[in-house]
C-alpha cells in the first residue's frame, strides 16, 4: 500500500504500515486499508471499485498556502484554488492510488 492520502499535504502523521495504516489529523482519525489487505479479509469486497472512486475532504485554513507545497512535491493537481458559487475555496488533488482530495475553506 502506497502512503495513505494528503499526509504530505496535510503533514499528518501515520501509523501502521501495509495493508493498514491510520492518519491523525486535528479533529479526526482516518483508517485506510489496501486493497489486498481487504480482499484477504473480505474477499470480493473490492471487485466493484476502482481507482478514483471516491472523494475525500478536508477543511483547512488557508487552501492557496497548502495548495503550494503539493505541486512542488509534484501531486497531480486536478483544479487549482478557485472560490466556488456556494462559499468555498477549494483545491482538488489526486492522491497516490488515484483517488481524489479536496481541500477547501469557508471564504
Amino acid at each position: 500500500m502506497r502512503s495513505p492520502p494528503s499526509t504530505r499535504v496535510l503533514d499528518a502523521e501515520v501509523e501502521g504500515e501495509a495493508p493498514f495504516a491510520r492518519v491523525t489529523v486535528p479533529g479526526a482519525v482516518l483508517p485506510f486499508f489496501g486493497t489486498r489487505g481487504m480482499q484477504s479479509m473480505v474477499p470480493g469486497s473490492t471487485a466493484a471499485t476502482a481507482s478514483g472512486s471516491f472523494a475525500v475532504e478536508f477543511r483547512v485554513t488557508d487552501v492557496d498556502a497548502r495548495h503550494e507545497p503539493p505541486a512542488a512535491q509534484g501531486v497531480e493537481m486536478l483544479e487549482p484554488p478557485t472560490t466556488q458559487p456556494w462559499g468555498r475555496r477549494s483545491v482538488w488533488l489526486r492522491d497516490p492510488d488515484g483517488d481524489i482530495v479536496n481541500l477547501y475553506q469557508e471564504v
